[in-house]
């Protein structure tokens, strides 16, 4: 039943994986962890809601603890709210996925796990900062500054792409 479960979710819950790690080796640190708890836990799935929904639950909560866990080594920092204008993600969707994890993969912990919680996962604010222990100012600004990051590094890749010689 593991090995299926695995073969099933694994592909999905790399994804997941890849969003919040810095490198692929993290990343496949984070799911073998996500695995192992899927596993010890799957007799408390009480069937409310989709299975896929519940193993994704636990690979994000995996990801945001194995975070925190960073956060020791270098904490998150206020910053000043900057304003970002809107209309990012539609560049974002002219790239290829795996681009878009490279560069999402580029911010610093703090920005990529706020950035994940708030844009990809639906978190609020007030969820974030109860989950990284941060003020809600704190998840906004970084928020804020993860986006104005990832403007100017699509806006490097579009440039280093339309300066490569076509094949």
């Amino acid at each position: 039943m593991q090995h299926e479960l695995y073969d099933r979710f694994a592909p999905k819950m790399y994804g997941v994986c890849l969003r919040y790690a810095a490198n692929t080796e993290e990343a496949e640190d984070i799911l073998q962890e996500s695995f192992i708890k899927v596993f010890k836990k799957i007799a408390s799935f009480r069937k409310e809601g989709s299975f896929e929904g519940w193993i994704r639950r636990i690979f994000v909560n995996t990801a945001i603890e194995h975070y925190r866990k960073k956060i020791y080594l270098q904490p998150i920092t206020e910053h000043e709210e900057n304003t970002v204008e809107g209309g990012y993600l539609s560049v974002l969707d002219n790239l290829a996925e795996k681009d878009i994890i490279s560069l999402v993969q580029q911010l610093s912990p703090g920005y990529r796990t706020v950035f994940n919680m708030y844009v990809v996962e639906g978190y609020s604010h007030k969820q974030i900062a109860e989950q990284l222990g941060i003020s809600e100012g704190t998840s906004k600004s970084q928020l804020s500054r993860a986006k104005q990051i990832l403007q100017d590094l699509v806006k490097t890749f579009i440039e280093e792409r339309k300066q490569m010689p076509e094949q």
